[in-house]
């Protein structure tokens, strides 16, 4: 293994949370009189942390969200997690391989520790993330393309930004590794991989990523 550290996206990475809360999100947008559709929500949101969305609608429309809309699209998110939510096909098998050969990992989401928690007891891969594995926006203020997380993530589990390398799905998450000095490798399974510039590799099939580290 040619790094010290390898970081985890959460959504989309690690579960494959991302058609449910595009969807959910897009809908929702719509309903309060921001007309979004799903492959809106995916260009604009994806990767991202709440506040981006609460930015991004003001400084189109001159209006402000709902202060109650996180708790309501979260209820929604949360609710639909426990009816559809897998973790992404091939995923385990990797995390199993990186605890067996003993080399460390961590995830670093946008989304907030109860969603990445929720996420994870769902599809049961809490057995790989401990407390200490576990970051996110809420815990840095600024959410990617920000480089804090990730630069937070590495300095809390006591490893040099250039010996991290980090596993992403979406452009906003690629420019916040790069921005961190940290090597990424580019997840493509919903994202074209036209979209993910600047990463040192591209994979579609998670079952690929160990070779990509070694």
């Amino acid at each position: 293994m040619r790094y010290d550290l390898v970081i985890f996206d959460n959504d989309g990475v690690l579960v494959d949370s991302e058609p449910i809360s595009n969807t959910l999100l897009a809908a929702y947008l719509t309903e309060l009189g921001h007309p979004t559709t799903y492959e809106d929500s995916l260009r604009d949101y994806m990767g991202s942390a709440m506040h981006r969305v609460h930015d991004l609608v003001e400084e189109r429309t001159g209006q402000r969200l709902p202060a109650d809309f996180d708790d309501v699209f979260h209820s929604r998110v949360f609710a639909a997690f426990a009816r559809e939510l897998k973790p992404v096909d091939g995923v385990a098998d990797v995390l199993e391989r990186l605890a067996s050969d003993g080399v460390p990992y961590c995830v670093a989401s946008s989304g907030s520790h109860e969603r990445i928690r929720v996420g994870h007891r769902t599809t049961g891969l809490d057995r790989w993330f401990d407390d200490e594995r576990i970051f996110s926006s809420e815990d840095v203020g600024r959410g990617k393309p920000a480089p804090d997380l990730f630069l937070y993530a590495a300095r809390r589990m006591g490893v040099e930004p250039q010996r991290c390398v980090v596993v992403e799905d979406s452009p906003l998450g690629v420019q916040a590794a790069l921005a961190a000095g940290m090597d990424v490798y580019g997840f493509t399974a919903m994202t074209p991989a036209e979209r993910l510039t600047g990463v040192n590799g591209l994979f579609s099939r998670m079952e690929d990523l160990c070779g990509l580290l070694s």
